[in-house]
């Protein structure tokens, strides 16, 4: 069997396979704990140690929305960590995140007994590979940490739930001028598809660890093709919105028929076509203008929304 060769010599983190493999695996929980430490240490001290928990939650009917999270733990402690990556831009995501809070929120209470409402702080991580909209005034400011807080004095009024953005985009610093180990951290999730070997400046316990479990020849061949059908599926999600803004379309809508884009996307295999239906349902496109930039039917576009 013919497989397409990749040339990169490490995985890209922006791709589900490349995130969950350097950070979501039991393995490779040192990686995440460090990372988080970096991130969080100001608001939580230092995290002495993580759990992962399973990434679906349900919601409380049959007919609730789901949610899936890219990693989902917790410390020592019992607070809850989301870190999601999103490698587009999407119409509500902030709207996602705040959904995405409920879930560790609401499961906290109790089963049949009585309870004084006390909460474990929740925080929700985003690794953007784009900026919003109201970030673009302001160029250098990459980081987002948000709280519930008063308007008037403009002082936190809760702080057990948080979120914090990070547009990657904006991040633009040579290895050369990296000044943190969280700059390092940003660095390397942002240029480690790119690199061929461990810049000096890196070459610490944490980044050596995270090299090496990067290494796409270090891959079993399920894997491979695990991160094969991952680049694909980025791919093609690249060309349709690609034409869609050469078409002089909206941002995030697709009005009116977009020719040549369909075929290679329609002899793919159903989990690729499921995983571009998520995106664009997820950037607010109608199931419509779904259909047209796919060539799925919307019946076939209805059903894999309800899977």
């Amino acid at each position: 069997m013919f497989y397409e060769k990749i040339y990169d010599k490490y995985i890209d983190p922006f791709t589900d396979f490349g995130f969950k493999k350097l950070f979501g695996e039991e393995c490779n929980k040192e990686l995440l704990l460090d990372f988080l430490n970096e991130l969080l240490h100001k608001e939580e001290g230092r995290i002495v140690s993580i759990s992962y928990l399973k990434t679906e939650k349900l919601g409380f009917t049959e007919k609730s929305r789901n949610a899936v999270f890219d990693i989902f733990c917790e410390n020592e402690k019992g607070e809850k960590f989301i870190v999601e990556l999103q490698k587009a831009e999407q119409k509500f995501f902030k709207d996602r995140t705040l959904f995405y809070s409920t879930f560790p929120i609401t499961q906290q209470a109790p089963k049949k007994k009585t309870w004084n409402y006390e909460l474990k702080a929740v925080y929700v991580i985003a690794i953007l590979n784009f900026v919003f909209d109201e970030g673009k005034k302001d160029p250098h400011k990459y980081r987002y940490d948000v709280m519930l807080s008063d308007i008037e004095t403009h002082k936190v009024f809760y702080d057990k739930l948080t979120f914090i953005y990070l547009e990657m985009p904006k991040f633009t610093k040579k290895v050369d001028e990296l000044n943190t180990h969280f700059e390092k951290w940003l660095y390397v999730i942002k240029n480690l598809k790119r690199l061929e070997n461990i810049p000096a400046k890196l070459k610490e316990h944490v980044f050596e660890k995270i090299f090496a479990a990067a290494e796409v020849a270090k891959l079993t061949e399920k894997e491979y093709m695990h991160y094969l059908n991952n680049l694909k599926t980025n791919r093609d999600w690249k060309n349709i919105v690609d034409t869609a803004r050469d078409k002089g379309l909206d941002k995030g809508r697709a009005e009116g028929i977009i020719k040549g884009m369909t075929e290679g996307i329609i002899k793919g295999k159903i989990e690729r076509n499921i995983e571009i239906v998520q995106k664009a349902i997820e950037m607010g496109i109608s199931i419509k203008d779904v259909s047209v930039l796919t060539g799925l039917s919307e019946t076939q576009i209805d059903e894999m929304i309800n899977d």
